[in-house]
C-alpha cells in the first residue's frame, strides 16, 4: 500500500512528492526544495515518518523540479532517474535558474533512464512509466493502477495543462499525450500534478477548458 505526501516548494510553488510503502521505503519525485528551510522540512518529514529514501526521480527537468536534486542525492546517497530526453533540460536548468534569479547547484551524478512501459518498484508496489511529451520532450508520468493514482508532473493540472511555450515544448504533442495516455485511464484515477491541487481524470474530461469533451 502506497502513501502519497507532498510539499509545495520554492517561489515557483512546485509540488514535491514523497511516495512511501508499508515498509517505510520512499521515492522522492521532483524535489523542488530551494531554501535551507525547505530542505529541512523535507528531511524532517522523512525523519518523523521513519522513512528511508531509496530512489530519486524527475518527471521532467525544468528548473523548479530539479532544485533539490543535488541535495537529495548527497543527503540520501541516491542517483537520479529520468527519461533520456530530459538530459538536455537537466544540463540547461542552472542557466534557467540564473535567468529567473534563482541560481542553484545542479545534480551532476550518474543518470538512470526510464522509458515508456518501464515499471518502478517500491517493495511489492509498482508504478508504470508513461511517456507524455509536450510540456517537455521527455515528460513522464507514473501510474499506480492498483491504487488508482498518477504522479503527473506538469502534463495535466486541475482545469489546466502544462505550458508549451518553453524550449522544446509542443502544444499538439501535449494534447495528444493527455488524450491518448492519461484520458485512457479510469475516470476515478487521481492526478497529483506538479503545481496546484490534485484532480481526477473524470473531472478533467468534463471541466478542463483545454480538453472538455
Amino acid at each position: 500500500m502506497l502513501t502519497v505526501s507532498f510539499f509545495t516548494f520554492s517561489p515557483v510553488q512546485e509540488n514535491t512528492y514523497i511516495v512511501s510503502n508499508d515498509q517505510n521505503e520512499a521515492i522522492i519525485f521532483d524535489p523542488g526544495c530551494y531554501s535551507i528551510q525547505e530542505k529541512n522540512r523535507l528531511k524532517q518529514h522523512l525523519t518523523d515518518k521513519g522513512l528511508t529514501a531509496v530512489q530519486l526521480v524527475n518527471t521532467h527537468c525544468h528548473l523548479d523540479h530539479v532544485f533539490g536534486n543535488k541535495w537529495v542525492a548527497e543527503t540520501y546517497d541516491l542517483e537520479l532517474f529520468l527519461h533520456p530526453l530530459e538530459e538536455q533540460l537537466l544540463a540547461y536548468a542552472p542557466t534557467s535558474g540564473d535567468k529567473w534569479g534563482l541560481p542553484f547547484n545542479n545534480y551532476e551524478g550518474k543518470l538512470h533512464f526510464l522509458n515508456e512501459g518501464d515499471v518502478v518498484n517500491l517493495g511489492t508496489d509498482s508504478l508504470k512509466v508513461m511517456l507524455t511529451p509536450g510540456h517537455s520532450p521527455g515528460s513522464i508520468c507514473f501510474y499506480c493502477e492498483e491504487q488508482g493514482f498518477v504522479i503527473g508532473g506538469d502534463v495535466l493540472f486541475r482545469e489546466s495543462v502544462g505550458r508549451t511555450d518553453l524550449p522544446f515544448g509542443s502544444y499538439e504533442q501535449l494534447m495528444n499525450s493527455i488524450r491518448t495516455k492519461l484520458f485512457t485511464l479510469p475516470d476515478d484515477v487521481i492526478v497529483y500534478p506538479g503545481h496546484g491541487p490534485s484532480t481526477t481524470i473524470g473531472w478533467e474530461k468534463k471541466h478542463n477548458p483545454f480538453l472538455a469533451e
